[in-house]
């Protein structure tokens, strides 16, 4: 398909701000008409979003989340356990990471689902989906200043909470179509062990 009637092309860049977490651009680019426009947007990271698999006692399948309070959005939001890429981090890796500093739990098998780009109209952010399964529990490592609760719940549970309004955060509903086809086997997932980091020297 041939895209070149719809592509804008930079023509200058101004850096307007540098944060911790964010950085923010103002861009004039040529539209594909020839005339010129302003692009304010952020830059990104990245970041991983896991969905932990986890089995009853019973063999029933729960899956792990997450409550914590959000700041910009004033409220407490259930969500599945992620966190942002370090410089040059290993994407599976982060995800292990990730899973294990918030939740406490570590997988057998790992699974890259896909990935999705929440804010598309202002930032380059991208969130890495992993599903993770062969649970065990161990002790969390939040970093300092994190707070946050983890608890289970059945896939109906969750899919009734995404309908009811009471999970609206975009990554954890975009898990939540992931998880509908997984279960119902529409998706398929390729299984694999977890990533070891790099060996030094």
């Amino acid at each position: 398909m041939d895209d070149r009637h719809l592509i804008e092309h930079p023509l200058a860049s101004e850096e307007l701000f540098r944060g911790h977490l964010l950085h923010a651009f103002r861009d004039t680019v040529r539209l594909p008409d020839g005339a010129s426009a302003s692009r304010e947007y952020l830059v990104h990271p990245g970041a991983v979003m896991i969905v932990p698999l986890l089995e009853d006692g019973a063999g029933a399948l729960r899956v792990v989340l997450e409550r914590q309070f959000r700041y910009p959005v004033g409220r407490v939001m259930i969500e599945f356990p992620a966190g942002k890429l370090g410089p040059g981090e290993n994407i599976q890796l982060c995800a292990q990471r990730e899973l294990l500093e918030e939740t406490g739990y570590r997988a057998t098998q790992w699974a890259r689902a896909g990935v999705l780009h929440p804010v598309i109209s202002y930032s380059t952010e991208f969130i890495d989906i992993w599903f993770a399964r062969g649970l065990s529990l161990g002790q969390r490592q939040l970093d300092p200043g994190e707070f946050l609760d983890v608890f289970s719940a059945s896939p109906s549970e969750l899919l009734q909470w995404c309908h009811d309004g009471q999970v609206t955060d975009g990554k954890t509903l975009t898990a939540a179509l992931w998880l509908q086809n997984v279960l119902s086997g529409a998706w398929q997932l390729n299984w694999q062990a977890p990533a070891e980091p790099a060996s030094a020297g």
